[in-house]
């Protein structure tokens, strides 16, 4: 599949650094516009908005997605980024060529890729393209994208969220997410028997044990293949009758694993406490043998890269549309994803030009 530009222009356009204008503006107002999932309204009709006065045909669907459409082509292209955020506001800047901003690199950055992209290639290429910022993200379950996973499948789908402008990523890992409470009969601290907190520290030391007994027979297959427990929160509280401790637990899945027998061994574990669910997402790795990934080779290399593959710890959204819609699909958008959740979360302005630049050859490509 032959890149639409002949090599020597697709060199030269590829090294592009800095990207236009109007694209750092999308990327700065997208930023500084608060969006924590299910308060995304405002972000989502500035989106919508902007990717009209571009061409676009958009709406906002009934889960709050902003969805923009351009080109007529027989092939359709998804690219489905969210906008909404975890918390923690970062004083929106640009200094030497970096924005800052929480969203910056997860996943504003790589949605606001898919936009300058899609507009630029609707010009010149031969496909439909729709670009979805989906809501709700980072909630269990991904109600925005468990929504756009209804369509009919297209022909290929690009998961927005933070590779590297170098790096295509092909999957990711699922989530088990659940709560353990334990309630007794309030007891003095001088008394016989465990306290509730002590209880609770006891299941989550067996549930560490299972998951190492786990991981040391995966052997050396590397992190993505092990399952990763989380201890996101424990609390105790008594009203002087009753002495109650809740722990909140996730546990990363790798693929193929069955979390409903792991369930019922936590359980076992468990005792007299109650385990609920928050929820399971599976986990879902692509083939990168697909007619996806050649033409981001191909892109990468013209602007001045090296291609490589990634495989993610966390989860995304290609863990509910993969396997609804069982087409070639793939994750890219620039940022270095270990600066997701985090105090310094900034994007190199650079970058972002390169992966529009890449991404828009890619979709031409198509």
């Amino acid at each position: 599949m032959a890149l639409s530009s002949p090599p020597e222009q697709a060199a030269a356009t590829g090294n592009q650094r800095q990207p236009a204008a109007d694209d750092v503006e999308l990327l700065r107002r997208l930023v500084a516009i608060k969006s924590l999932s299910n308060q995304e309204g405002d972000a989502v009709a500035e989106l919508a908005a902007h990717m009209a006065r571009r061409g676009f045909q958009t709406e906002i669907d009934r889960a709050g997605n902003a969805i923009g459409t351009i080109g007529n082509g027989p092939r359709r292209v998804v690219l489905l980024g969210h906008i909404d955020t975890v918390p923690g506001w970062i004083p929106v800047r640009i200094v030497d060529g970096t924005l800052h901003g929480r969203g910056a690199v997860d996943a504003k950055g790589p949605l606001c890729t898919f936009v300058a992209a899609a507009a630029r290639a609707a010009a010149t290429g031969n496909a439909t393209i729709t670009v979805v910022g989906a809501a709700s993200e980072e909630r269990m379950g991904s109600p925005g994208a468990t929504e756009v996973g209804a369509w009919p499948a297209p022909d290929f789908c690009v998961i927005g969220e933070p590779s590297g402008w170098d790096a295509v990523c092909l999957g990711y890992r699922g989530t088990l997410s659940f709560q353990y409470r334990l309630r007794h009969g309030g007891r003095h601290s001088a008394g016989p028997g465990e306290a509730v907190a002590e209880q609770a520290i006891a299941f989550w030391n067996a549930l560490t044990a299972e998951t190492e007994s786990f991981n040391a027979m995966v052997g050396t297959g590397g992190n993505f293949t092990t399952l990763t427990p989380t201890l996101r929160s424990i609390n105790t509280t008594s009203d002087g009758l009753t002495d109650e401790a809740v722990l909140s637990i996730g546990i990363r899945l790798p693929p193929g694993f069955d979390a409903a027998a792991l369930l019922t061994r936590l359980r076992q574990l468990a005792g007299d406490a109650v385990l609920s669910v928050d929820g399971i997402q599976e986990a879902y790795r692509s083939d990168k043998r697909t007619p996806l990934v050649p033409p981001f080779l191909r892109a990468i290399r013209a602007a001045g890269g090296t291609p490589r593959f990634t495989l993610k710890l966390g989860t995304s959204d290609m863990t509910v549309v993969g396997p609804a819609w069982n087409c070639p699909i793939v994750a890219y958008g620039p940022g270095d994803a270990a600066l997701d959740h985090t105090p310094e979360e900034r994007l190199e302005l650079a970058d972002y030009g390169r992966a529009i630049n890449v991404l828009t050859h890619v979709l031409e490509s198509l």
